[in-house]
This record gives structure tokens, C-alpha cells and sequence, in this order.
């Protein structure tokens, strides 16, 4: 089956092609025009899995499919001459073409498309590749980035401009290789407003003090960490308060291992081995060319968290799942088709016109959203309400390894790869250690 994906009236195709996903952008076209590319994919795809027609040695699914089933010899590249003529959006759309394979993880790719398409609204799609030069990244710069001092609605942060320009460059290096770029990326040169350093981790009796104090929340609560005996304390109360019985084990396998979100999202059942107390995490930041893993030892208290999920776990590969129903959920209830406040008729007559029974709903891994949501309503009305995401959970587990002393080189290990810059922000001890070796220095 394919599907279409709309970005800012430009249609995408994408598709299933032997487990992974793919697809190809069409363009800006009408709808009518995207379905019957959808419908002719589709018809391609049968057409393949009956072995009626066959891909042509050293062309790709995505080219194949594009052409109608009629791709030519060679996929064409613009000659020297002509590299001025790809436009910004069109570099975009082949970029995102070649990496939408599975190549790159889909949050990953997902942030690819966002930084792309601010690149290309701000500098616009049609601008030729061949004029972007110094002078066009500055201004990019400069309407980007919000300027020391000022908060003026749309403006972004420097580090996130930065990292914009950082995928920018990347697709034009990508572009070189595809002869639709030509040259180094012009960014040699390119200003930007100083920055602050971000602090360091600290702990949740700090941040609250220095926000009390007028200090900045947005910042100072995505810095926080929690000590041994907090961490123990939110499970607790995540444990009491949980909608569904994922949630407190998931949360507890955060806690304990350092895993990221998406590495919790994708553990499965078969990575947790009892036996030689461990469990397996799956990456995919670590390495562009193969799919690596690391072990980290099981804590007692994930032991004991991980075997009561096990006993009620609803079934499937994934560790962390979702029941086949699960009431008042939009994708997992018992019937779908129900329409928002707004929408939906006043009398139940033409309520209920649109509710019809779901088929049957296997057990599926969680979604992003769910993960974040059901955490925070586990800890909703609670003292735990400030913090942000679950990512704080990973800095917890790396600041308590730290002021343990235990060798970088094995955090590292457990957590994955870690940059330098946020090896020194975990790279502390405590408040309270803090001060008693001052009071013993000088004493």
C-alpha cells in the first residue's frame, strides 16, 4: 500500500518496500493528480510482488516507481553548465529522496525536513543553488536568529540557526557528489550573535531556587538532575499514578539505563536477558554505516520493574507496548470515526452516524507522543510537573555515575556516544560535596 504526504502543497509518495520505507517527491500538483500517482505506485507494487514486471539492474525501487515503471538507462545529472538551474527546492527534494530510505533514523529525517524547509521559505524554493553565496547566508542568519537583548515573535535561537545551516550544508556536500552543487558551502566567514554557554546540570533544589531567584525557566529546567533518593521518589509517585501499566516500568528502564527515548521505544522483549542481568539498547546515532548496540548492566530495581511488566505484557516483539484496545484512545479504542467538538453534529443520532466498530487492533510499539504523554500525566498536580520530557532521566543517570566516580570512558559506554561538550555539563559532583570539600580545604 502507498500513501501521500502533503508538505506545504507539495505531495510526496511513500511506500513499503520490502520492510523499509521509502518514497519520492511529485511536487506541487493537485490532489486529484497525487492520487492517481498514489493509485499507479500501488498498481506498480502488485505488479511486482506477482513477478508480471521487474526492476532493471542498478535502478532503486523509489526511481522505478517514479517513471512509471519506465525509468531511463541512466538517472540524468545536470552538466556543469546547468547546475545553476536546481533551484533550492529542488536540491531539498532529491536530498530528502535519497535519505527517506531508511538510511537515517525517522526522527532524524524528520528534523532533515524541518531545517530544509525553513531554508527554503526564508531564502525561497526557487532560488538557483549556484547564487547562494556568503551574502545570502547572512541575511539568512540575521532573519533567522534572535539578536542579544531582543524576543521578537518567530525569532530563533543561534544554536538552532546553526544547526540549520549545519543540514544546509550537508544536503549541498550530498549535491556535489549528485553534480547539483558545485564548490565548497560559502558559510566560511558567516557572523553570528554570541551565544551563553549552557550550565550545568544541576539539581532540582537549584533550579528551583534560581527560578524563584528570576532566573530563565525555559533553560534552567532542561538542565536539571535528579539524585538517587528523587529518582526513587518520582517512580513512586509515576508507579501510583500511571493510566496503563507501560508506563512505570518504561519509566524505570530510563531511569536505570540512560537509554533515549527512541532507544526505549524500539527495545524489545528478546533484549532483556534475566540470566546474565543485562539489557540490550539498539542505536542508530552512533554509527552512519552499521546499526551498533551496547550492554548495560540491570540494576535491581529494573530487574524487579521489568519482570511484573513481563507477566500482564500484551504481547508482540516490543518491549514497551500498547494493548490491542485501549479505551479512549484514537487509534487503539474499540470504535473509531468519532468527530471533535466542533465538527461533530448536536443530536446522538448524528453523532453516532460517523462511529463504527475498529476491526481488530494487534499490540503496537508507542509513539513518541504517547511515551510523552502518558509520563506526563502520570506526574500531573505533582512536584514532578516541571520537569520536561524524560531526557532529564538520561542526565541523571550519567550526573549519579559521575559523582560515584565512576570512569568516563565505562558512562560512556553505557550511555552511548556523548559529545564533549555534554560530557563536561555531567562532569560534577554535588552541592552537598561540593561544599564539604571547600569546608576541608579550608578549614
Amino acid at each position: 500500500m502507498a500513501s501521500l504526504q502533503e508538505r506545504n502543497g507539495s505531495y510526496r509518495v511513500q511506500f513499503f518496500h520490502h520492510g523499509k520505507l521509502q518514497g519520492f517527491t511529485i511536487g506541487k500538483v493537485s490532489q486529484e493528480e497525487a492520487n492517481a500517482k498514489m493509485a499507479q505506485v500501488e498498481y506498480l507494487l502488485l505488479r511486482l510482488k506477482q513477478k508480471l514486471v521487474a526492476i532493471p539492474d542498478g535502478v532503486d525501487i523509489a526511481t522505478f516507481l517514479e517513471h512509471d515503471g519506465k525509468p531511463p538507462s541512466t538517472i540524468p545529472t545536470l552538466p556543469e553548465t546547468k547546475r545553476q538551474a536546481v533551484t533550492l527546492g529542488h536540491l531539498r527534494d532529491r536530498y530528502l529522496d535519497a535519505h527517506g530510505n531508511g538510511t537515517v533514523e525517522a526522527n532524524t529525517l524528520y528534523t532533515i525536513n524541518i531545517h530544509l524547509a525553513h531554508a527554503c521559505r526564508v531564502m525561497g524554493e526557487e532560488l538557483p543553488v549556484g547564487e547562494i553565496d556568503l551574502g545570502k547566508l547572512q541575511d539568512y542568519v540575521n532573519r533567522r536568529v534572535n539578536k542579544p537583548g531582543e524576543s521578537k515573535p518567530g525569532k530563533v535561537g543561534v544554536v538552532t540557526v546553526r544547526k540549520e545551516l549545519a543540514t544546509l550544508r550537508a544536503a549541498w556536500n550530498w549535491g556535489e557528489l549528485s553534480k547539483l552543487t558545485s564548490g565548497k558551502f560559502p558559510n566560511k566567514g558567516l557572523r553570528f550573535p554570541k551565544t551563553d554557554e549552557k550550565p550545568p546540570f544541576m539539581t532540582m533544589d537549584e533550579v528551583t531556587r534560581r527560578v524563584t531567584a528570576g532566573g530563565d525557566p525555559e533553560v534552567l529546567w532542561e538542565s536539571v538532575y535528579l539524585l538517587l533518593p528523587e529518582i526513587e521518589e518520582m517512580l513512586a509517585v509515576i508507579k501510583a499514578n500511571a493510566l496503563h501499566p507501560f508506563v512505570y516500568p518504561l519509566a524505570v528502564f530510563a531511569a536505570y539505563t540512560g537509554a533515549r527515548r527512541s532507544e526505549i521505544m524500539r527495545a524489545q522483549i528478546g533484549n532483556v536477558d534475566f540470566e546474565g542481568q543485562a539489557v540490550v539498547i539498539h542505536e542508530k546515532k552512533r554509527s552512519r554505516d552499521k546499526r551498533t548496540h551496547r550492554r548495560v548492566p540491570m540494576t535491581p530495581q529494573l530487574d524487579a520493574a521489568l519482570r511484573e511488566w513481563l507477566e500482564i505484557h500484551p504481547g508482540g516483539p516490543h518491549l514497551f507496548c500498547h494493548g490491542a484496545v485501549v479505551p479512549r484512545s484514537k487509534k487503539r479504542s474499540r470504535t473509531t470515526g468519532h468527530q471533535s467538538e466542533g465538527k461533530r453534529p448536536s443530536g446522538l443520532k448524528g453523532r453516532m452516524a460517523t462511529v463504527r466498530n475498529r476491526g481488530s487492533v494487534a499490540p503496537a510499539p508507542l509513539s513518541p507522543r504517547e511515551v510523552y504523554d502518558q509520563l506526563r500525566a502520570a506526574v500531573k498536580g505533582t512536584k514532578w510537573e516541571a520537569l520536561r520530557g524524560m531526557h532529564f532521566l538520561r542526565h541523571s543517570f550519567c550526573s549519579h555515575l559521575a559523582m560515584k566516580g565512576v570512569d568516563q570512558r565505562m558512562i560512556d559506554e553505557f550511555v552511548g556516544h556523548q559529545s564533549e561538550e555534554q560530557k563536561k555539563r555531567y562532569r560534577h559532583l554535588s552541592p552537598n560535596s561540593k561544599a564539604d570539600v571547600m569546608k576541608s580545604a579550608f578549614a
